[in-house]
């Protein structure tokens, strides 16, 4: 019989923290139901990425309901695939971005300052791993065209970005989102515990 589980009113990570432990005990075949639009996209991502088709469908009460197959031929990781998988610790560096300015005294500066540091970022040589948005962080590749259009310099040269799903939402951008990939704070804390360091803005 499929696992049925219950994440309505969970907000990501919890979804996705609830669907790996799914897999990590050997489930082929489960339904997860959330009403976080965030858990939708990040929940499929996680299937493609462990080798599962999903199923989603509206609930008539809204939310959705999604139905994770493991994909035919594919079989589950083995431990030691799961450990080859993992991110590894101490790779390169990742910038983590929690503000739209740089300091904290004049805003306009402030602005000016991280649009330089990003510009600076993506046309150098020594790329961080990942850059991760969040809380006001999120506001910069979603309202400010040129931290964006650096943004998308940076993952067009293979840098990964990382913007949080749940603050998107929070400061209703989700639509605004002009580069990088919606995330959630699992993928965003598992960047930062592969880092060799954190870069703090």
């Amino acid at each position: 019989m499929s696992q049925w589980i219950d994440a309505k009113g969970q907000r990501c990570p919890v979804p996705v923290v609830l669907a790996k432990k799914a897999i990590a005990a050997g489930e082929t075949s489960f339904t997860i139901e959330v009403d976080d639009p965030a858990a939708v996209e990040n929940l499929s991502r996680l299937a493609d990425h462990q080798g599962f088709t999903v199923a989603v469908r509206g609930l008539p009460g809204g939310g959705h309901a999604l139905n994770f197959t493991r994909a035919s031929g594919v079989s589950a990781p083995t431990a030691c695939q799961r450990e080859a998988d993992a991110p590894l610790p101490g790779r390169g560096y990742a910038v983590f971005v929690g503000r739209d300015i740089i300091g904290s005294g004049d805003r306009e500066l402030g602005a000016n300052l991280m649009r330089m540091f990003f510009y600076t970022l993506a046309e150098g040589d020594a790329l961080p791993e990942s850059v991760l948005f969040m809380n006001d962080g999120v506001k910069l590749p979603t309202l400010d065209d040129q931290v964006a259009a650096h943004v998308q310099t940076l993952t067009d040269r293979g840098v990964e970005v990382l913007v949080c799903g749940t603050c998107l939402s929070f400061y209703g951008l989700t639509d605004r989102l002009q580069a990088g990939t919606v995330s959630n704070m699992f993928d965003i804390v598992s960047r930062m515990q592969a880092a060799a360091k954190v870069i703090t803005l």
